[in-house]
């Protein structure tokens, strides 16, 4: 009985042993000490022995069932670290190999253009001002020398909510709102940019939504020669230094005298091409001194100061500076256009 007890202790051993994988260990467990497992059945034939010989037998074969288990549990503890190496190898990460770097985004080049003419003001003493875009037609027009009848309105074309509410046309507004909380303080010396809206379609020269820099300076003394030096500085400071820069009289309601600034063609350097219509010239801003009318309602006295204002487009400038000859290119996400103008 113990010659055939150890043979088949070794017959089970070595079948523990011969498992390869965890699930056929799994199966192999079943097979020994399942309900109708081998090892279950040895204990169950105690009673087919001899009594004098079960003491015996019963020790014998639960030492081979306690050996099974013990032996089931040092392979099974031997698969899983092999199982759990090949996995590691499968998913081993060679660092070797360059990383995949997110793609960074770029400044807008409106946003480019916009930081420029910021620079070049605040580096002549100006500040940044700001006011709301939902305007009251009061500050949008009124307060600007442009009454209800004013035939200049019909220029805007503009998008009102109420009668008396509508979204500014201009950064224009902030001039007053300005002039109203500082007055009669001096001296007044701000650029207002901002988004402005007008009624217009979108095509290669026109936008409903579109980008504005507008500038104010009221003090003691200040005449049509401090704004052409501005001009011509910020000019020459922004577009080259070889930049020629000329003023054409002009009429806007809140500025008297006015004027148009241009600049020599960059395309052709003045010699005239279907860019600049072959004039030689490229329009790029309006100015002039501040109306008397627009001082008096922001309760400055035009007998005792004076002082000039302009405006432009900072679409315009980025198109002039970066030859971008449709406006719709800056408001389309296409990120083949935009990553040119990507820095560093």
């Amino acid at each position: 009985m113990q010659d055939e007890l150890e043979r088949k202790r070794e017959e089970l051993l070595a079948l523990v042993d011969e498992a390869a994988d965890s699930a056929a260990l799994e199966r192999m467990r079943v097979r020994l000490l399942g309900k109708k497992g081998e090892v279950t059945l040895l204990l169950r034939r105690i009673g087919e022995v001899p009594p004098e010989e079960r003491p015996a037998y019963g020790r014998l074969v639960n030492a081979l069932k306690a050996e099974v288990e013990e032996r089931l549990q040092r392979r099974a503890e031997e698969l899983a670290r092999a199982e759990e190496e090949a996995r590691l190898a499968a998913e081993v990460l060679d660092v070797s190999l360059p990383g995949r770097l997110p793609a960074l985004g770029t400044r807008h080049p409106l946003t480019l253009v916009l930081d420029e003419i910021k620079e070049v003001f605040l580096e002549l003493g100006f500040a940044v001002a700001e006011g709301p875009e939902v305007e009251w037609d009061y500050y949008n027009f009124e307060a600007l020398n442009i009454p209800r009848d004013h035939p200049a309105r019909e220029m805007h074309d503009s998008l009102y909510i109420t009668p008396e509410i509508l979204l500014r046309t201009h950064t224009s507004p902030v001039q007053v709102r300005t002039m109203e909380r500082q007055a009669p303080e001096l001296p007044v010396r701000i650029i207002a940019p901002g988004r402005v809206y007008r009624r217009d379609a979108l095509d290669a020269t026109h936008s409903p939504i579109f980008h504005q820099v507008e500038g104010l300076v009221v003090d003691r003394g200040i005449s049509f020669a401090d704004l052409k030096g501005t001009l011509v500085h910020f000019a020459r400071r922004l577009l080259g230094a070889e930049r020629k820069v000329r003023f054409r009289p002009s009429y806007f309601p809140f500025t008297e005298p006015s004027s148009e600034v241009d600049i020599s063609c960059p395309i052709c350097r003045g010699e005239g091409c279907r860019v600049c219509g072959e004039t030689g010239w490229l329009e790029i801003l309006g100015a002039g001194l501040v109306h008397p009318n627009v001082l008096r309602m922001a309760r400055y006295d035009p007998e005792e100061v004076s002082g000039f204002a302009f405006g432009l487009g900072v679409e315009r400038i980025a198109m002039l500076k970066y030859g971008i000859d449709d406006i719709r290119l800056f408001y389309e996400n296409d990120l083949r256009f935009l990553e040119q103008f990507r820095r560093g």
